[in-house]
C-alpha cells in the first residue's frame, strides 16, 4: 500500500510515532486492555483508534468520566506504559513510512511529534533502530495542549528551523491530521492497523469469491 504524498517540495518531514513509524497500536491496545480489566473498564477497539493521538492521561480521565470510575490517573498511566514496554521487543516499523525515512534521511531534517511520553518514543525508535534518524523528538512532556491543537507540530518546526508551510506531516489519526492542518502544514494519512486489517480481510474476501 503506497502512500500518496501531496504535491509540493518540503524542507522537513514530521512524523507521529505510534501507528505511523511504529506498528505499535495493537501492542498499546493490548496494554490498555490488560490494565483496564483490573478496573472492569471497557475500551472498545473502535474508540481506541478514534482517540489516536490523545495523551495517555487524558484517555484515563475521559474513560473515568464515561464509565463513572475513579481510576488513579498516574498509577494507571505508569502501569499501562510498563505493560506496553514489556511487549516492545515484538515491535516492527510500518513499511510504507520506513520507505520515506530511508529515502529522505540526510537530505532534509526529520522530527517525531508524539502524544506518548519521551521514554515510550525513545524505546520504540531504539527497538526499530531508527532513533538516530531524527533531529528532534517532541513528546507529551514538551507541550501543554495536545493534538488536535497545533502546538506540538509548531514546536517541532521551530526546533528544526523550518517554516510550518514547508513541513510535511505523516499521521495515522484524524486528530493528528487536524493538528497538522491547524499548524499550517500539509499532511499524508497513514492507514491505521485496524484499517489495514479490514483492507486485508476485504481483499481476501474478494479473492475467495472469484
Amino acid at each position: 500500500m503506497k502512500l500518496q504524498l501531496p504535491a509540493g517540495t518540503f524542507r522537513a518531514y514530521l512524523f507521529d510515532c505510534d501507528g505511523t513509524i511504529a506498528d505499535s497500536m495493537p501492542l498499546h491496545y493490548n496494554a490498555w486492555k490488560a490494565v483496564l480489566a483490573e478496573w472492569n473498564c471497557e475500551y472498545p477497539e473502535e474508540v481506541f483508534y478514534s482517540w489516536g493521538g490523545k495523551p495517555v492521561r487524558k484517555i484515563i480521565e475521559d474513560l473515568n468520566k464515561i464509565n463513572g470510575l475513579q481510576m488513579p490517573v498516574e498509577d494507571v498511566a505508569t502501569r499501562k506504559e510498563g505493560l506496553y514496554l514489556a511487549q516492545i521487543p515484538q515491535l516492527k516499523a510500518i513499511p510504507e513510512v520506513l520507505e520515506y525515512i530511508e529515502a529522505e534521511h540526510g537530505r532534509i531534517p526529520f522530527a517525531v511529534v508524539s502524544g506518548s511520553t519521551r521514554d515510550s518514543v525513545v524505546g520504540s525508535l531504539s527497538v526499530l533502530g531508527l532513533l538516530d534518524k531524527f533531529d528532534t523528538i517532541v513528546s507529551a512532556d514538551d507541550y501543554k495542549h495536545g493534538k488536535p491543537a497545533p502546538d506540538a507540530y509548531l514546536l517541532a518546526a521551530e526546533r528544526l528551523g523550518v517554516a510550518p508551510a514547508d513541513c510535511l506531516v505523516f499521521e495515522d489519526t484524524e486528530m493528528g491530521v487536524e493538528a497538522a492542518t491547524a499548524a499550517g502544514m500539509a499532511s499524508v494519512k497513514v492507514p491505521t492497523a485496524l484499517e489495514r486489517r479490514r483492507a486485508e480481510s476485504a481483499s481476501m474476501g474478494t479473492v475467495v469469491n472469484h
